[in-house]
């Protein structure tokens, strides 16, 4: 069994469905610390030719508190109008608006002011929406100990439900080591997207924006290639 294990980003880009698509199991980072430099609630759309940021605003709480103790502030009942409209005037031109906008309405309006809980949904909705089954545990529910840190926390989930191949972004090549992975039955790849070019609108395209973006411009069936387009070294 192939297994990944990412934490929860807000929209993220089409990587992140890769990964998904790409395994048997996918174990999602919910008692982890929230990191406000990441993008567990912030992405990038594309607007008037530029990207721009949008944002979950996060509650003020203790920095030591893992993402499913971390809450949406209040001021999210204003903001979420904001952003809707934000994101109907950058893609109302796009070819697949009509269909793609209802769908993230739904997901930015979804009553939940957990942070954690609002994110998977829309990750679980996306990937619903663009065909991807592959079942969602989140990490607090795995009998490991949580106290485990980098690789050996990775070794013993990937243990726990049994998994002999591990994949990873392929920025973790300098984190893990193959043989440490081996030594314990498990099968360490990376995983490294191939070059992903669509048109947006006229502008210059930028690469790597989140999956609103991608399926704003682009149909089902060519979206499920792109799912595909990627190497495992």
């Amino acid at each position: 069994m192939k297994c990944a294990i990412m934490q929860p980003y807000f929209f993220p880009y089409i990587g992140y469905f890769q990964l998904i698509n790409a395994v048997d199991t996918f174990i999602i980072y919910d008692n982890i610390k929230y990191t406000k430099k990441g993008w567990i609630n912030r992405n990038r759309i594309l607007l008037n030719g530029r990207e721009e940021l949008i944002s979950l605003p996060i509650k003020k709480d203790s920095d030591y508190l893992h993402i499913f103790e971390r809450n949406i502030a209040e001021s999210w009942k204003i903001n979420r109008v904001k952003m809707l409209n934000k994101i109907r005037e950058a893609y109302r031109a796009a070819p697949y608006f009509d269909t793609v906008f209802p769908l993230i309405k739904e997901l930015i309006i979804y009553p939940e002011n957990n942070l954690f809980l609002f994110i998977n949904n829309a990750i679980c909705n996306i990937n619903k929406f663009l065909g991807i089954y592959t079942p969602i545990i989140k990490s607090s529910t795995l009998p490991i100990n949580h106290s485990l840190k980098s690789e050996s926390k990775v070794i013993e989930i990937c243990k726990s439900i049994k998994a002999k191949e591990y994949i990873n972004p392929i920025g973790g090549v300098e984190l893990y080591n193959k043989e440490k992975f081996k030594a314990e039955g498990i099968d360490l790849k990376f995983i490294e997207s191939n070059n992903i070019d669509y048109k947006q609108f006229d502008n210059k395209f930028i690469e790597s924006l989140s999956i609103i973006d991608l399926m704003m411009f682009n149909p089902k069936d060519e979206i499920k290639k792109y799912l595909e387009s990627y190497n495992l070294v």
